[in-house]
């Protein structure tokens, strides 16, 4: 599936016991750094970013990748985001998870939040894995009689041995990404976010990788993943929110959503 990243998050808590996502009229406005030099370049801009190109009052282009979105996600829901590169599905999951904020509208959701997203930015490259073990528990409040249980299980999961103690630094990319997914997996959400799907590591490490966050997903209140495969929409989601150009083009059941986007593009959803 994808790069990978959990942040773990608290949204604000309105109700302790179920899970929502609301947004009301939210825009994302992006700058487009040295956009001014010819309309050929705006153009082309336009075509490799796919949302709306623009200027502002200071005549600098602008992209519009949400515009004046309204949606809400309720305890249950399990959301799939559909639509071509540059619909916005990404920048909307990235309100959801906190890493945005929106130019203008409102957000609010309610509920304890893991978004899979930069795989990178989990690790301290010059810390030693325990190191960065033991600050991942801090951060996610683990009381401390329970280390002993999450660091065996991490031990086990990640079969990383020895590497544990050297820094991070020296970690191959596979390794990394054992460690990262181990650490993002510490605790159970009330919302998921998955952006496309994770295809690396070995074929063993893809296996345990996919039971355990199948665990997490199954268990959470509200799931939101984006994707290009049909079939995996169809299989995760009860309902789909389908995007143009940064606009909600249509929101509704899985069915019917997926139906009228593959006839739009003559497709034949994949087994």
């Amino acid at each position: 599936m994808g790069h990978l990243y959990f942040i773990p998050l608290a949204c604000a808590l309105l109700d302790l016991n179920m899970a929502s996502v609301f947004l009301d009229q939210v825009c994302v406005d992006f700058p487009v750094y040295y956009g001014r030099q010819r309309s050929l370049r705006g153009t082309l801009l336009h075509w490799k970013i796919g949302g709306v190109l623009s200027r502002d009052l200071d005549n600098q282009f602008m992209v519009r990748s949400l515009d004046h979105v309204t949606v809400q996600f309720h305890d249950g829901d399990r959301i799939g985001l559909i639509g071509d590169n540059g619909a916005g599905k990404s920048t909307l999951i990235r309100i959801i998870a906190g890493i945005l904020e929106p130019t203008s509208g409102e957000f609010t959701c309610q509920g304890s939040l893991a978004s899979i997203l930069t795989l990178a930015t989990i690790l301290d490259g010059e810390m030693t894995g325990y190191e960065n073990i033991n600050r991942a528990l801090v951060l996610l409040g683990v009381a401390k009689n329970r280390w002993s249980h999450l660091l065996n299980d991490i031990e086990q999961f990640t079969e990383l041995g020895d590497f544990l103690s050297l820094p991070i630094k020296t970690y191959s990319s596979g390794m990394q990404l054992r460690l990262s997914f181990a650490l993002m997996t510490l605790h159970q959400p009330d919302i998921v976010l998955l952006d496309e799907v994770f295809a690396a590591g070995d074929a063993t490490f893809r296996d345990k990788a996919k039971a355990r966050l199948e665990k997490i997903t199954n268990n959470c209140g509200i799931l939101v993943v984006a994707h290009h495969a049909m079939a995996e929409i169809q299989r995760l989601c009860n309902k789909v929110l389908w995007l143009e150009r940064g606009k909600v083009h249509r929101f509704g059941s899985t069915e019917s959503v997926v139906a009228e986007y593959l006839a739009t593009r003559r497709q034949v959803p994949s087994e």
